[in-house]
């Protein structure tokens, strides 16, 4: 790559971006990975962690598929700045006060604002970054951020380990505030800015269903992604349950499931964006992640390993199965014209996590339609899990090719 390239790659917007959805992971995973001895601290028994677990991992994607939609119109009405400071204002608040909840209502309340808030960060970076980047380094700038975003995971984790939950809690709200004084240095979009300029309308959520090929497109552009979150939602989060299910031998952390499994995640995202490059092409290689995500969640789900080491591969080779989420949002980001971009690309990933309460559900009708307790969360799963690739392979189908497209465009009735 040469060396002016290089420079537009890794300039302001590029790297706050990327340092944006850092802090926007770990707070977003920290509930994974603390949730049973934060739970445990409020008095739960250990019979309930996991249906409590539940409860609350479904209220915290309830809150960011409402905040999708909210930051995603603002985004396009208001600016992609505007999104990006209010956003992390929010999550960083509620996340401190998470760390003085005493009772799980509490816990509940404090993780919907917080998932609102969550909801902002990643859409508008992207969008950002891919309108201010030249057409040729945006696919590297995107991935860029979400590998570098993705990093969170393992910072999570460890603080997890080194402080008790409400410290974890406290520093994420930190981290937050402080990437606020980082974001004063970035400019706004000058596609946005041409855009306020013009009579159009912009940020109408309406606008996606009142076109059949634009509700299509919309709607695929979301499903191809539900396989990723039933990954992270289900088989990383409650993976200390699926160990026990497993009998593997050995306490298996969630907090380094999760860890092992988004460093498998970066590496992903890192691989598809430079092959999608490569390719020129996005769909092409989605499709061969779908594919690859099947593979390897049969593999976690009938591991033929029974140890602690080999569990936690397996996390990592999950990771790398859904590591096309980043190629996920691309797309997002480059199927609709400037007007819409922001509330198609913010609410997409939203939406596709907001799946996961639907999935939760779902997963916890099937677990009690098998006898065995054992059988029910890995047939269960492997119901759900095949379901999502289906859906994703449809999906796929009502998308466009998006690789080199000027982004200077807008979405008109």
């Amino acid at each position: 790559m040469k060396e002016e390239n290089s420079r537009g790659l890794f300039s302001v917007p590029v790297i706050v971006a990327a340092l944006g959805y850092f802090v926007d992971i770990y707070d977003l995973l920290l509930f994974s990975i603390v949730r049973r001895p934060s739970l445990s601290s409020m008095g739960v028994p250990d019979d309930q962690l996991f249906t409590q677990g539940e409860f609350l991992l479904q209220v915290q994607m309830t809150g960011l598929l409402i905040g999708g939609l909210i930051w995603g119109i603002m985004g396009d009405k208001r600016g992609r700045l505007s999104v990006l400071f209010g956003s992390i204002l929010l999550y960083s608040i509620a996340n401190i006060a998470n760390g003085f909840a005493a009772t799980v209502n509490q816990y509940a309340v404090l993780r919907f604002i917080a998932g609102i808030g969550l909801a902002g960060e990643l859409g508008a970076g992207v969008t950002l970054v891919a309108e201010v980047l030249p057409t040729r380094l945006r696919g590297y700038g995107t991935t860029l951020v979400a590998s570098v975003g993705l990093m969170g995971a393992v910072l999570a984790n460890f603080v997890a380990k080194q402080f008790e939950w409400r410290i974890a809690f406290f520093i994420g709200g930190g981290l937050g505030l402080l990437l606020l004084i980082a974001r004063v240095s970035v400019f706004e979009s000058g596609v946005f800015l041409k855009l306020k300029e013009q009579t159009v309308q912009r940020g109408n959520f309406l606008q996606l269903f009142t076109n059949g090929p634009r509700f299509k497109k919309f709607m695929g552009t979301i499903f191809i992604g539900l396989p990723i979150w039933f990954t992270i939602g289900i088989l990383v989060t409650f993976s200390p349950e699926f160990a026990e299910a497993l009998h593997i031998d050995g306490v298996i952390s969630a907090g380094d499931a999760v860890m092992y499994s988004y460093i498998g995640l970066a590496v992903g995202d890192l691989s598809s964006g430079f092959i999608s490059q490569l390719l020129q092409s996005r769909k092409k290689v989605v499709l061969f992640y779908i594919f690859l995500t099947l593979f390897m969640f049969l593999l976690y789900l009938f591991t033929p390993g029974r140890s602690v080491f080999y569990f936690y591969v397996t996390c990592f080779l999950l990771g790398v199965g859904i590591g096309y989420w980043a190629l996920f949002i691309t797309i997002a980001a480059e199927q609709f014209g400037t007007n819409l971009r922001s509330t198609v690309a913010t609410s997409a990933p939203n939406f596709i996590r907001g799946t996961v309460v639907p999935l939760t559900l779902s997963f916890r009708y099937l677990r009690g339609q098998f006898a065995d307790s054992d059988s029910g969360v890995i047939y269960g799963a492997l119901i759900i899990g095949v379901f999502t690739i289906c859906v994703a392979l449809i999906a796929l189908t009502a998308i466009q090719e998006t690789f080199g497209r000027d982004m200077n465009f807008l979405e008109k009735d």
